[in-house]
Formats: C-alpha cells, sequence, structure tokens
C-alpha cells in the first residue's frame, strides 16, 4: 500500500483536486491521510465534506509537522507526499513504486513537473535528481510530490520541525541521500504544481540565503567531505549571476544612452 501525505493549510479551493487526484490513482492500493495544519474556517469546512480519507486535525505546527504526523499515521509500506495546492496524473503513484520495488538504491522519485498559474502553463520543469553529491548543491527532486519508503523516512530523521519557512524538503532530502542511494525522477510530466503569491516556495525564496545557511551549517560535515565541489559551485553560481548583473547593466545604459540621444538627433536634423 502507498499512504498519500496531503499536508493542508488554507487551501480551501485546492485541496478537493488534490484529493481527488489522489483517489484516481490507478494500479496500487492507496489511503490518503489528510492533515489540516491549523487552517481557517472555509478549509474545515471542505474538508469535512470529503469522503473516503483519514483526517488529521492538529494547530497550526508548519509544513513539516503535518508532514510528520501523516507519516506516523500512515500503515503503508510506502509514503506518497502531495502538496494540498497541487495535483498529480493517476499514475504517479503506479510509476513510482515501480522504481522503488526493483530499484533498492533509489530513496526518492518524482517526476517532470508542469508549473502553471490559473489556467495557463508556465513552463515544464525537469528535476536532474542524482545523488548526495549532487543534493549538497542544489535540491535536484520535487518537495512536493514525490514517493520514498516509510521505514527510510523514520531512519532519516522525518522532516526538521524547526523549518517552517521553507527548504524543508531539499534538507530532508539530504539527510535521506546521505543513507547512501539516489533520487530518480520519472521523465513524464506527472505532477501540476500551482504557483501563486503567497506560497512557501516564494516566500522561500525571499530568505533563501538564510535558510542556505541553515542548511549548510546544520550538515557541515557533508560540506567539509565535499568541499572542492561545493566551493566550485558556489564560485561558478556567483560568476554566472556577475555576468548577468553585466548584461543587463549594459541594456540598461544602451537603453537610457538612446533615449538620450533620439531627442538631440531630432534637433540636429532640425537644423541641417
Amino acid at each position: 500500500m502507498i499512504s498519500i501525505i496531503i499536508p493542508c493549510y488554507n487551501t480551501s479551493q485546492f485541496v478537493q483536486q488534490a484529493v481527488d487526484s489522489a483517489k484516481a490513482q490507478t494500479g496500487v492500493k492507496t489511503e490518503i491521510i489528510v492533515v489540516d495544519d491549523g487552517s481557517n474556517r472555509e478549509t474545515k469546512v471542505i474538508l469535512a465534506k470529503i469522503d473516503g480519507i483519514i483526517l488529521i486535525t492538529q494547530k497550526n505546527l508548519g509544513q513539516s509537522a503535518a508532514r510528520n504526523a501523516g507519516i506516523k499515521k500512515a500503515s503503508g509500506k510506502y509514503i506518497f507526499i502531495l502538496d494540498s495546492d497541487d495535483y498529480v496524473e493517476p499514475i504517479f503513484c503506479e510509476r513510482a513504486l515501480g522504481i522503488l520495488e526493483t530499484k533498492e538504491d533509489v530513496k526518492i522519485v518524482s517526476s517532470y513537473t508542469r508549473r502553471f498559474i490559473e489556467d495557463r502553463t508556465l513552463d515544464i520543469f525537469k528535476p536532474k535528481g542524482g545523488k548526495l553529491s549532487d543534493f549538497l548543491l542544489e535540491n535536484y527532486a520535487i518537495g512536493g510530490a514525490y514517493c520514498a519508503r516509510k521505514d527510510e523516512l523514520f531512519i532519516a530523521g522525518l522532516y526538521d520541525e524547526n523549518m517552517k519557512q521553507g527548504f524543508e524538503d531539499w534538507e530532508f532530502f539530504i539527510r535521506l541521500l546521505r543513507l547512501n542511494g539516489s533520487a530518480y525522477i520519472i521523465p513524464e510530466v506527472l505532477f501540476h504544481y500551482r504557483k501563486h503569491h503567497n506560497s512557501t516556495s516564494v516566500n522561500a525564496n525571499q530568505i533563501k540565503y538564510e535558510l542556505q545557511k541553515y542548511i549548510y551549517y546544520k550538515h557541515q560535515d557533508l560540506y567539509k567531505q565535499h568541499f572542492e565541489v561545493f566551493i566550485e559551485h558556489l564560485l561558478g553560481k556567483i560568476e554566472r549571476e556577475e555576468r548577468e548583473k553585466i548584461k543587463h547593466t549594459q541594456r540598461m545604459e544602451f537603453r537610457l544612452g538612446r533615449a538620450f540621444l533620439n531627442p538631440l538627433r531630432k534637433i540636429k536634423r532640425m537644423f541641417k
């Protein structure tokens, strides 16, 4: 069985779609656990009307605590994490289970992702997956929709409940992969990620350096082991950002120069 964990906080307009996509999973036996993390009244009304789920209600403790509560309640051998404002294709769990049952070294299974806003597709995101050495540099999987073995989630220590502002999935993947193994990305668009202005990921990017610092210090033993690769990555990232700044400055200077010179050229032509 796969236990599908859906943490929910104030997503009254989206959670039904997330649950419906969980219920629509084909080829596998599932249980659906929704964790109401202290949501508003509108969301509670919607959740009360949804049948066929196990509902856990708690005060607002954050996404990490909500996911942990769902994992602890789960009876399945496998865990599928799904955010309540997103949805997945019906074959996601079946595809993921096929990977986990045949590839013991795989600890995380995710997929290509369609990112959208309202009814408009923004892009198709294709994370790389990889091993611990890759994940120390960046998060190369999808935290909002992935499958893993339940016993390995417990061995890794579950989610860090102190991380309430984002990047908790990246930090957890580091601990999960330090046991050895890899993250596998299904090369199909099986996950639909909804972008909106007040999402956790948007808010996390506003304080990303603070969150990154927390991860670097927490796992400094691992970063010391992979010191050369880590430094090369950081310097390369800084260099790319500097090049982009120079390009942007040159474009601005060109536009400002043209805006200033064009009126002068017109005046010059008038006196010819």
